[in-house]
């Protein structure tokens, strides 16, 4: 008698989609590595972000919300801008802009820095009314408006805002329409004691690995006519002495 053949191996099942919750696990998680103290904060940003949402973040200068955001893009592979609004900030600063190019005799497109994934207008409050507005449409509509053409930002779009609740000089309040775009408003205070010691032992650790990098000699010299310092010509080191 032969030996019956072996039965050729069940085909394995195809490895599906990470499931959703251990996506925000793990979105969770690596935010936590790099954010320190702020656990409620990012449980609501993450939740906002989620949702498709914006938030407006409220706190003091130094709280880390810059780091938040870049970190929070990095997570998914997004990319992050920032706009510091100021009093003379002006609408096409934010959404973009059409220049003349002289070479081409053409109007060339200049996008402004609402085209990212995750948006931080950082001090919302000190730029007047007419700039704050042109972020109305491009939180309400996930689309921006510029000499009369409509383009669509690229899925997912998120704004964080900020506001210094210490200053109010020179500041314009957000109007009702804008307040009504965030999904909620996020408190971000001083991270508990542990968490700052933390912080301060990663900044040292970070400052000590700099300085202990070997620095490439500047290459200047002395002019021997004037005295004055300037730049060794191309293929000339430094020499010291």
């Amino acid at each position: 008698m032969t030996a019956a053949p072996d039965a050729p191996p069940a085909p394995q099942p195809a490895a599906g989609p990470m499931p959703l919750a251990s996506l925000i696990a793990q979105m969770r998680d690596e935010i936590r590595q790099v954010i320190l103290g702020q656990e409620t904060v990012i449980e609501q940003v993450l939740a906002a972000f989620l949702a498709g949402g914006h938030v407006l973040l409220e706190g003091k200068p130094g709280l880390g919300k810059t780091h938040l955001v870049t970190t929070l893009a990095r997570t998914f592979g997004g990319v992050s801008a920032r706009i510091q609004f100021t009093p003379d900030l002006m609408p096409s600063d934010v959404t973009g802009f059409r220049m003349f190019d002289m070479k081409s005799q053409t109007f060339q497109l200049r996008r402004g820095p609402v085209f990212t994934h995750l948006l931080l207008a950082d001090e919302i409050n000190r730029a007047p009314a007419k700039t704050q507005a042109a972020l109305l449409e491009v939180m309400q509509e996930r689309q921006v408006t510029i000499d009369g053409e409509t383009l669509l930002l690229e899925p997912p779009f998120m704004t964080l805002a900020t506001q210094n609740p210490v200053e109010h000089e020179g500041t314009y309040p957000l109007p009702e329409a804008q307040l009504d775009r965030f999904i909620m408003k996020v408190l971000i205070d001083y991270p508990l004691r542990e968490a700052e010691c933390e912080i301060v032992a990663r900044a040292a650790v970070r400052t000590a690995m700099a300085a202990s990098q070997p620095r490439r000699a500047l290459p200047i010299r002395l002019n021997q006519r004037d005295g004055r310092l300037g730049g060794a010509e191309p293929g000339e080191e430094r020499r010291d002495g």
